[in-house]
């Protein structure tokens, strides 16, 4: 990079991407009380898929059977994580549902140390310890989980396990290729998780703009963006400026959503994100911007 200018450039893309995955959550919630979440997702991810194909074709001649394979792993663990996440939204709110999936960057390092061995920091304990009372604040209703809550729980972890797989294998393998076989491993078991619901088509006006807005803006267009952007920025920087999707979730909850943030909603996400912030900072740079 060059300049200051292309700096804050940079990180109003990434803003940009934040701020269209937080307004995802709104767009959808409506959309899934009419639509079945698991054929909700089959049609997000397969428009997104032929979508980025089509943008650039040549890209199937990375494809062969290793690859293949390890996107498909990949793109499994996102699948499930989505699929979790959408039934959770259906059952609790858009400001908790941001809020408790940004807990995959706490659980990240710890899922990290578990099968990797890597060792965790206090620093890192401390993060955890607060994201947990954060959670606590957000989701326990008397002495028991909420369901929508639980579910949203489940898609942060599966988002670590996706987080830590791509960080193992993703190295020496084309980024846009990789990002076109999860799309499509999503589609697909959003697809075959719908057997056993309902599979269907959209059908009305409503869930269409849903699925196209979801597909080509907060799949499509924000892959592109994030993958392009991590090309300049440091993971450190990239990860504190993402945590804004949550904030975006809640803000367009309120906004768009009625929904009313409570004290204990408001103290509850103010510690998962500065749970996210300490967490994300304590990770060692790798490169900065470059000046």
């Amino acid at each position: 990079m060059t300049g200051g200018r292309n700096k804050y450039l940079i990180t109003s893309l990434v803003l940009m991407v934040t701020a269209i995955w937080g307004g995802s959550f709104v767009v959808m919630k409506d959309a899934l009380v009419r639509m079945d979440v698991n054929s909700f997702l089959g049609w997000r991810f397969m428009i997104a898929t032929l979508l980025l194909i089509a943008m650039r074709p040549k890209t199937l001649k990375h494809f062969n059977k290793k690859f293949l394979l390890k996107g498909v792993v990949v793109g499994s663990l996102l699948g499930s994580g989505y699929i979790f996440q959408t039934f959770g939204l259906t059952q609790t709110t858009v400001a908790k549902t941001g809020f408790i999936t940004g807990l995959y960057a706490v659980f990240t390092p710890l899922l990290a140390a578990g099968l990797f061995k890597k060792q965790v920091s206090r620093v890192q304990w401390a993060a955890t310890a607060l994201a947990f009372a954060g959670l606590a604040m957000l989701s326990f209703k008397g002495f028991s989980l909420g369901i929508g809550e639980s579910l949203v729980l489940v898609s942060a972890l599966l988002f670590a396990g996706h987080i830590i797989a791509l960080g193992e294998w993703s190295s020496g393998m084309d980024t846009y290729a990789l990002t076109v076989v999860q799309m499509a491993s999503v589609s697909a078991i959003s697809f075959i998780a719908s057997l056993t619901t309902k599979t269907e088509a959209p059908h009305d006006a409503g869930v269409w703009k849903a699925i196209i807005f979801t597909a080509v803006f907060a799949s499509a267009f924000a892959f592109l963006i994030q993958t392009w952007t991590q090309s300049f920025m440091a993971p450190t920087a990239i990860g504190i400026l993402l945590t804004m999707e949550y904030i975006f979730a809640a803000l367009f909850g309120v906004i768009f959503g009625h929904e009313h943030l409570g004290l204990r909603t408001l103290i509850g996400g103010s510690l998962v994100i500065v749970a996210l912030v300490v967490i994300i900072r304590s990770e060692e740079p790798a490169t900065e911007v470059a000046a």
